[in-house]
């Protein structure tokens, strides 16, 4: 091992001569290679509850739509357009699940995982303009011109929201399922499931809301509670789509793995007895359950340079074993106290050509 950081080798070929990659080396396992049978079996449960979702939302933004033309209620309408804005994203979402699956290749070597993300921007985009932005041009439309609703439209108003309510919740609860069955607040790691459960947790309260309106401006006459009404449906949209994009931002533009998984790898490291101390560790969600590892390491003084690729080797598949998501797992090996004094700009032994692993040795001795 040279004074010099070194990179190991990230394409070691296995004990039997087949060259193959070691299952924590090499080019990163996309989401669809890592853990195979849970990702998928989670992948098709999540699919049949966005699909639950959209059908729902088809069938409501229809409704209300019809409701709110026939009644002139801009909360009702309001509604429509928040359900064909979360119609729109369950398409979205779709198209997450199934092309963040492919497998790794040439043009993108660490998978496709990212996709998954950079789908749940687009329907929290879609959040923001289609419902967002709609409710708050029927509520300030309302406020400018009134709207005047007779007794058959409230009926029909509420029928229409009644039905969308059981709807929604019967959504809402099939997605809650999903996040208990997958671990509760762990199970809201995966963007899709995630974008349903506040979809369908807005769109119950948003339902509320309209009816809430609808009730006073029946009673008082007053068209400001349903303007209203459709205003805090917008403020409640534009809410969401915030938090929602803001989290896929994150996640596209590279986030950490989150602390109690950095703490496990970290422990796995330190628990190796040929490593002297962890120098840096880096990561980065490359997917659902794929998490690109970088650490630079310090080895125990006297290993023999030809044992290093062995050794790394060795190390990079107990990390994976034990944090199956930290794939692909890449080791510099390095020498802390040349480092050091190299950013210092002094000069020690090792750096002036005296290797550690040469000599047998730190001090060379």
């Amino acid at each position: 091992m040279s004074s010099a950081s070194k990179d190991l080798p990230e394409r070691p070929e296995q004990p039997d001569g087949s060259g193959q990659l070691d299952p924590a080396d090499g080019p990163a396992r996309s989401d669809h290679t890592a853990r195979p049978n849970q990702a998928d079996q989670s992948d098709r449960k999540t699919r049949v509850t966005v699909l639950v979702a959209l059908g729902a939302n088809l069938l409501i933004a229809v409704a209300k739509a019809a409701g709110g033309l026939l009644s002139g209620s801009p909360a009702l309408l309001s509604e429509a357009a928040h359900s064909v804005a979360d119609s729109l994203n369950e398409v979205f979402l779709l198209a997450a699940l199934r092309r963040s699956r492919r497998p790794a290749d040439s043009t993108h070597p660490f998978g496709y995982g990212k996709e998954r993300f950079f789908w749940s921007l687009l329907a929290a985009v879609g959040i923001f303009v289609m419902g967002g932005c709609f409710s708050f041009f029927q509520g300030f439309e309302a406020l400018r011109s009134g709207a005047d609703e007779s007794f058959g439209g409230y009926i029909a108003g509420f029928v229409v929201l009644g039905v969308a309510l059981l709807a929604e919740g019967a959504s809402l609860l099939r997605a809650l399922h999903q996040v208990r069955k997958e671990g509760g607040k762990g199970g809201l790691r995966d963007p899709a499931l995630r974008t349903v459960v506040a979809e369908d947790g807005t769109a119950v309260l948003g339902v509320t809301l309209a009816i809430a309106g609808m009730a006073l401006h029946m009673v008082t006459g007053q068209v400001v509670w349903e303007a209203s009404a459709s205003l805090a449906i917008g403020l409640l949209l534009v809410g969401i789509a915030f938090w929602l994009g803001s989290d896929a931002r994150e996640q596209l533009i590279g986030r950490a793995a989150d602390e109690e998984q950095r703490r496990e790898i970290l422990a796995v490291l330190d628990a190796q007895p040929e490593i002297d101390s962890v120098e840096e560790l880096l990561t980065m969600e490359m997917g659902l359950d794929s998490t690109l590892v970088a650490a630079r390491v310090d080895l125990v003084p006297g290993i023999d340079s030809e044992r290093v690729e062995d050794v790394a080797i060795r190390i990079k598949r107990s990390v994976a074993e034990a944090v199956p998501q930290a794939r692909p797992v890449f080791l510099d090996v390095t020498d802390a106290r040349t480092a050091r004094a190299a950013a210092r700009g002094e000069t020690t032994r090792e750096t002036a050509g005296e290797s550690p692993a040469a000599t047998g040795g730190r001090d060379g001795a």
